[in-house]
């Protein structure tokens, strides 16, 4: 089961432990560093096989079928109401 409140906890306390780091190295230690993790996502971009109008296309489609579900659900649910 997944437990929002130890999730945040856990995202606050890494986000904390990062500032703390960036704070303590030197400026070139962690732009370097950041710079090649951006570097890293440009080149993972380039390197997706679906070009934007797919990935939309399916963004949309997802979306629908969520939708779709979701209605299923709501009439399930409201059917079992007395």
């Amino acid at each position: 089961m997944f437990d929002k409140k130890k999730n945040l906890a856990e995202r606050l306390k890494f986000v904390h432990f990062y500032s703390q780091w960036v704070k303590s190295v030197p400026n070139e230690v962690w732009s370097k560093q950041q710079a090649e993790f951006i570097d890293s996502l440009f080149e993972n971009a380039r390197n997706f096989q679906l070009d934007a109008k797919k990935y939309l296309r399916s963004i949309k489609r997802n979306r629908r079928r969520s939708d779709r579900i979701n209605r299923i659900d709501r009439i399930r649910f409201c059917s079992n109401i007395p």
